[in-house]
């Protein structure tokens, strides 16, 4: 490829240090369009003749057709998928391969293939997260009025349902979801005819491969359009906030199915036993989402790293960008999946959640409330007698609708019958009817915009 310049050969560890081919072999597809639209062009705009661009695309075709069938070779001496691609074309259709490469780069191309194989990847993982939310969206209807415990500092607060709880995993990943749609539109423009990095003397249309190959319009600096990982950087930034949410529910689930908590029993399909304790079940799946989490970051973290201090324009340490979208997309692929998983066949314990939720006196709100809104007593010293009441529940070993009126009369004699009607988990729940609240009006019609949004996207 370059030896003119060159008297010797490289070293073997040179070789091998400097191809890329045994990962950049994932963007063969995504080679050979971004190849063919590039050629026709060329044909187009009369730099190569109309015969040529045609035998070139038809060869284009027939090294697809093998790779399909074997795979790509993993060959250190052609460096990368774009002088593979190269080579194989010539041996299909001789030297006319060699025009080819005409008005491009390696620069531009590779920036090329990794933009659409980054945008592929958005879009398989954009039809993931969206069935993620069916999964939440099912489940929160089963269960939005079974009552659980919600948590701050994971100490039980206030009584919520899960419906609720699962709905606010929704809201999570279509956050996420946006984040993926606003990376695309960004990394939608085509840097293909930026060439090495300052363009080209060809009379080249750019406008007609950007068309071609479905980007918005052509970059607008050649300079920056060979050099920008911006793309990956987005890309993994979305990814690794997926990853977060991920394992949030993923704990979650790993916490809710431990004996002392059985709010949940994860099916056969996404547990493991053990080799010695035969009473084990283990929620192997969500652990390895929830260490996935970690790696994907770390992804993240890499490529940052990697383009960090680089000077204009392409550097050789930007052929380390792709491992790390590539082992990230993998990862969360498979966590998503797993998430899916988890969730649609999950066993609820609703009872169990329930009974959780009327301990540790989670209404103890409800009351504080009921005495600013039936009292007209200032918030603050609803809130102490509220406490008085919660300290002398838990000297009784009761929760606060089984303490007697004369018990909570001694505490304050403003108090009256009426507020028994306030103090059980299902009236502190109804109660929670502000919009984005956990009544269950409230989280049904959540679920209805949802569906609706879910309906809607598939038109």
């Amino acid at each position: 490829m370059w030896g003119g310049r060159f008297a010797e050969g490289p070293a073997a560890v040179m070789r091998e240090i400097n191809a890329s081919i045994p990962f950049d072999k994932r963007l063969w597809q995504q080679d050979v369009a971004a190849s063919k639209a590039h050629v026709a062009m060329l044909g187009a705009t009369g730099i190569v003749s109309t015969d040529d661009a045609t035998t070139i695309s038809a060869g284009l075709d027939a090294v697809a057709t093998d790779y399909g069938a074997t795979g790509v070779a993993d060959d250190l001496s052609l460096e990368d998928i774009h002088m593979q691609t190269e080579a194989r074309l010539a041996e299909k259709i001789g030297p006319v391969a060699g025009r080819l490469h005409t008005a491009r780069s390696r620069n531009d191309q590779v920036a090329t293939d990794f933009r659409l194989w980054v945008r592929d990847a958005i879009d398989q993982v954009d039809v993931a997260l969206g069935a993620f939310q069916d999964a939440l969206i099912e489940r929160a209807d089963e269960h939005a009025d079974s009552v659980m415990p919600g948590f701050t500092h994971l100490q039980s607060a206030q009584p919520v349902t899960l419906g609720h709880h699962l709905m606010a995993y929704h809201e999570m990943i279509a956050r996420d979801r946006s984040r993926f749609a606003d990376a695309r539109v960004r990394m939608n423009q085509c840097p293909l005819g930026s060439a090495a990095l300052a363009g080209t003397g060809f009379p080249i249309d750019r406008d007609m491969t950007s068309a071609a190959l479905g980007f918005d319009a052509p970059t607008r600096n050649s300079l920056d359009a060979v050099s920008d990982r911006d793309f990956a950087l987005d890309y993994l930034m979305a990814a690794t906030q997926v990853a977060l949410h991920l394992s949030r529910l993923a704990e979650e689930f790993i916490l809710w199915a431990s004996q002392p908590f059985g709010f949940v029993s994860l099916s056969d399909q996404w547990s493991t036993g053990s080799s010695i304790m035969p009473q084990k079940r283990n929620p192997d799946a969500a652990e390895l989402v929830r260490g996935h989490s970690g790696r994907i970051a770390g992804c993240m973290t890499a490529l940052v790293m990697t383009m960090k201090g680089l000077p204009l324009a392409y550097s050789k340490d930007m052929q380390d960008d792709k491992p790390p979208v590539f082992e990230a997309h993998d990862l969360l692929g498979l966590s998503i999946a797993a998430m899916t998983g988890m969730v649609a066949s999950a066993t609820f314990c609703t009872q169990r959640m329930r009974a959780a939720a009327e301990l540790g006196f989670a209404t103890a709100t409800d009351l504080a409330d009921w005495l600013v809104r039936v009292g007209d007593i200032p918030f603050r010293e609803a809130h102490h007698i509220t406490g008085r009441a919660v300290k002398l529940a838990e000297e009784q070993g009761v929760a606060l609708d089984r303490l007697s009126l004369g018990d909570l009369q001694a505490i304050d004699s403003r108090i009256d019958a009426r507020v028994y009607g306030v103090l059980g988990v299902d009236a502190s729940v109804a109660a929670r009817a502000s919009f984005g609240g956990t009544a269950p009006e409230r989280v049904r019609a959540a679920i209805a915009v949802a569906r609706t949004a879910r309906q809607e996207e598939s038109r």
